[in-house]
């Protein structure tokens, strides 16, 4: 773990163009991997050392480094790490998916009433495009993101500036976003054997396009609305197709979509041809409510396809999701009080740094750390006097970690930053009650 630290920081240095804040990014990344409950300008800077929040700020605001090329960095360190631990034969996936940040007032870029997942519904906040890389057997991280943004921000000359979006900023829908990581993991010689997404990509025709000039085989989550052509030139829905060519037991078959925290994920599975010989409709259809899932694939010609490889991918698509929750939960992703377009997007790439390090860190202990008894055979099997243990995963090594290396601060430091916050908040309540003594005597007059 403190070796993949090192290697990740040595790669970033060339990015800064001096030293103090190539040293701050490096401490923020620590940070962010602590166990801080919760992670923002004053806890970090406090947590690192720091006599006050203005070094931090200084980092994801204003200093001099390059963004995109530390997230290049942190994405060619992903990949080749996680490509060393894995199987030289096991799939590699680019899982496309947007994650969310729930924010208060109109002043952060990028910020609107939209749907939110991690609100559970229509919330205020914003949204940005990720792109993980998922290799099976071994680990996955996230190596690209975009944060989107809406048109109204962009053409308010106004809120553009306020929120510091670049001049070169456009508006761009998430399907069109996820084209731009792509080409970005495609120049640092990425290489995807599929592309996976939900509806959001599946329903974005310039996505698709994208992949098949590439041959870039992919599956997409698809709503049961979508049109497909059949043979003979018809044309029906995805539920039409099930409804007409799904209606016996035999069309279905049970498959695995990969491992979950309690066993397989067991679906019952269908494949249909479409007029194209290089597009397929997948559908899954869950074993218990029968509820429908599809998903719209492509394979260039030539290349051999198999329901079992179909269905592997689908699987597979679930661990950007993961993804997220490690870097929310562990690593603060969602946690950037800060408002400035810049800012976020620095925040952002600082923490897929801190969960490239433990997930490949995870990826090198797997087998070796994997000590469980083998699954049972039958369902009145007895269980093992030893179960052994699963191998370390990324909440463990972050654990461990920690307990190896983290200080405790001194009672000096701890005073001082409790007089520091006592003095913020008293400057702070002093011009709330300037700004209100204003505003009542403009209403008096």
């Amino acid at each position: 773990m403190q070796r993949n630290t090192e290697d990740l920081m040595t790669a970033l240095a060339p990015m800064f163009a001096r030293v103090e804040p190539r040293l701050q990014a490096a401490k923020y990344v620590r940070a962010v991997m602590s166990d801080l409950p919760k992670r923002n300008g004053w806890t970090i800077a406090e947590w690192v050392g720091d006599r006050s929040p203005d070094a931090t700020q200084r980092l994801l605001s204003r200093a001099s480094w390059d963004t995109p090329g530390v997230m290049s960095a942190v994405r060619r360190f992903a990949t080749s790490r996680l490509d060393a631990a894995a199987r030289p034969d096991s799939l590699i996936v680019g899982a496309l998916d947007e994650s969310g940040q729930e924010k208060k007032g109109t002043a952060t870029a990028g910020v609107k009433r939209q749907h939110m997942g991690c609100a559970g519904g229509i919330d205020n906040g914003i949204n940005t495009v990720h792109l993980a890389y998922v290799r099976a057997g071994a680990g996955h991280a996230l190596i690209g993101a975009r944060q989107w943004i809406p048109a109204e921000q962009i053409s308010d000359p106004v809120k553009a500036i306020t929120t510091g979006l670049p001049l070169e900023v456009r508006f761009a829908t998430k399907g069109e976003l996820a084209i731009d990581l792509l080409v970005d993991a495609y120049a640092d010689d990425v290489r995807l054997d599929f592309v996976a997404g939900d509806e959001v990509y599946g329903a974005c025709p310039a996505l698709r396009a994208f992949l098949e000039e590439r041959g870039q085989a992919y599956v997409l989550r698809i709503r049961a609305t979508f049109t497909l052509t059949l043979g003979a030139g018809t044309c029906l829905t995805c539920e039409q197709i099930v409804a007409k060519y799904c209606k016996q037991k035999r069309t279905w078959t049970i498959r695995s979509a990969g491992d979950g925290s309690k066993g397989e994920r067991t679906y019952a599975w269908a494949w249909i041809a479409t007029a194209d010989t290089t597009h397929y409709l997948l559908v899954r259809k869950h074993r218990t409510t029968g509820e429908l899932a599809f998903h719209y694939c492509f394979i260039p010609a030539g290349r051999p396809v198999t329901l079992a490889l179909l269905v592997a991918v689908a699987g597979l698509r679930w661990p950007v999701e993961e993804c997220f929750e490690f870097g929310k939960d562990l690593f603060g992703l969602d946690e950037s009080q800060v408002r400035l377009y810049q800012a976020i997007l620095r925040h952002t790439v600082l923490v897929m740094a801190a969960l490239a390090i433990c997930a490949t860190s995870a990826a090198q202990a797997r087998r070796r750390t994997d000590t469980q008894a083998p699954p049972p055979t039958s369902p009145d099997q007895r269980p093992p006097a030893e179960p052994g243990m699963v191998p370390l995963t990324v909440a463990e090594i972050k654990r461990l970690f920690n307990a190896a290396t983290t200080r405790t601060p001194t009672l000096e430091h701890t005073a001082h930053w409790s007089a520091w916050r006592r003095r913020h908040q008293a400057r702070a309540r002093w011009f709330h009650q300037r700004t209100r003594l204003a505003t009542a005597y403009i209403q008096l007059t």
